[in-house]
């Protein structure tokens, strides 16, 4: 499969405005039953929290933290600085501090409770918190002194964490990059004279022995493409992207994070875990076929997290590979513990305990696991709203994953419609990258231009990883429904 191009949707080229579009966003918003908009106490509460929040008395303004992430996004939950420590590291990470702003039990604590977390859509997001917390007060955007969970972890030369500590701290931000400027340092720009430059050159070295411990202690890393929707004034466009390097060597900072977060916790037999069991041998061996069929080469000593390492997401057969790999994925969730671990602490696709808890201002629950492991580390009784919240938590959680799925899968869903909506019955080349259980007549397709995902239908079983020429049957706006057929 090819690099992907960008298909722009304009009302006078392409025969869908984009207003169509956003009514088609706002019928789906209704039908799930959220909003971007907040009640007015919400928004009074946040604003009033906004002009006034509880700061701590450590200042690690010193440190040239900066924050890297897509470039237009501005609800900023995560800045790091990287320096040598011997022949190791000291990760200083700091994450912003809801809490600050947000008391237990006021309108702001209400609504993010109600809402669980940010849905993301292209330009249609709907924020877990007013925007003057998550996209001014609260984020952690450059030369602005914010509060701060300042998590601090040790590192060894080989990038094994051997010591994590967090604490609250006043924080400052130099830089706001975007992943495709700090990748373009690494590649040849050069990072300049800045006070950050040899924090920031780190990040690759670092990054890199943290991969390398994930695939020795059997990590998971799916090498599917992301498709995304960029959105430009009046013009929509669906485009597949490859991670960069750096989004790699960024993640694990983040992952570094999150197992010490589990470390505290479980050592101390309180707080949250996200868990994921053992794949079921049955499906492991069921992949094992699939690979046959595509004609990959798994030999029956190799795990599958070192034959799912191998795999190029840009090659159709190993695409379609991967795609099947996704069940082995399937059943995460949260556990809550006060004094007895629960049955299943491990995630394994991560082969490691591991808790959310670098991204509060847009997921919930990573507000909650922070204020058990500051606790902790304070040496300090894990406050009784913390704990009261740990029965509904996960419930919580759950709902708002399947709402945020349902939400990201329908406006990409309309997007294609509208992509497709004056091209019914032309033919184009695609790869069968999932066939279904049930009936191999049918199963789903990606088209390279435009960036499609959709099913389709043969009269014989399809061709599991093969390219084929396709007919677009259906391309509905209003149902935000597209649908091939073999050609």
């Amino acid at each position: 499969m090819g690099s992907a191009r960008i298909i722009r949707v304009t009302s006078a080229d392409d025969g869908v405005a984009a207003t169509t579009l956003r009514e088609g966003i706002t019928a789906l918003q209704a039908e799930l039953g959220v909003t971007a908009e907040f009640p007015p106490e919400v928004e009074e509460a946040a604003a009033a929290a906004a002009a006034n929040p509880r700061l701590p008395e450590l200042d690690r303004t010193d440190l040239p933290f900066v924050t890297i992430d897509p470039e237009t996004s501005m609800d900023l939950d995560q800045a790091l600085h990287l320096e040598r420590d011997g022949d190791g590291y000291v990760v200083h990470y700091a994450i912003a501090d809801v809490a600050a702003f947000v008391a237990p039990g006021d309108p702001v604590d209400l609504e993010a409770n109600k809402r669980g977390e940010t849905l993301y859509a292209a330009d249609a997001k709907i924020p877990l918190h007013p925007k003057v917390l998550s996209e001014d007060a609260a984020s952690l955007l450059p030369d602005q002194v914010r509060p701060a969970l300042l998590w601090t972890h040790k590192l060894d030369a080989s990038g094994e964490g051997t010591d994590t500590f967090v604490e609250r701290a006043l924080v400052r931000s130099r830089a706001k990059l975007s992943y495709d400027g700090v990748q373009k340092m690494f590649d040849g720009d050069g990072f300049g004279e800045t006070d950050y430059a040899d924090s920031l050159q780190l990040l690759k070295e670092i990054g890199e022995k943290r991969i390398s411990l994930e695939a020795a202690r059997g990590g998971v890393n799916l090498p599917l493409r992301d498709q995304e929707i960029s959105v430009q004034g009046d013009r929509w466009s669906l485009e597949y992207r490859d991670l960069l390097p750096v989004e790699d060597w960024n993640a694990q900072i983040s992952l570094l994070t999150g197992f010490g977060a589990a470390d505290l916790m479980v050592y101390a037999r309180v707080g949250l875990l996200r868990t994921l069991p053992e794949p079921d041998p049955r499906d492991v061996q069921r992949l094992h076929r699939t690979a046959r069929a595509l004609g990959l080469e798994w030999p029956a000593e190799m795990l599958y997290p070192d034959f799912i390492r191998s795999l190029d997401g840009k090659n159709g057969k190993h695409a379609a590979m991967a795609i099947a790999c996704t069940r082995l994925l399937r059943g995460s969730g949260y556990a809550s513990f006060n004094g007895e671990l629960p049955e299943l602490t491990e995630h394994s696709a991560l082969a490691n305990e591991y808790m959310h808890v670098t991204a509060p201002l847009r997921r919930l629950i990573d507000r909650y696991a922070g204020e058990v492991c500051l606790a902790l580390c304070a040496d300090q009784p894990v406050p009784d709203w913390v704990t009261a919240a740990f029965t509904t938590l996960p419930e919580t959680m759950r709902a708002s994953s399947r709402v945020s799925g349902a939400y990201e899968r329908g406006v990409v869903d309309l997007v294609e419609a509208g992509l497709l909506s004056h091209r019914v019955g032309e033919t184009f080349a695609a790869v069968v990258v999932e066939i279904d259980d049930e009936d191999k007549q049918k199963g789903s397709i990606t088209v390279e231009e435009p960036a499609i995902e959709a099913r389709v239908t043969g009269a014989t079983a399809l061709p599991l990883g093969e390219e084929v020429e396709v007919r677009l049957e259906t391309a509905d706006v209003v149902a935000r429904k597209v649908g091939f057929t073999l050609a």
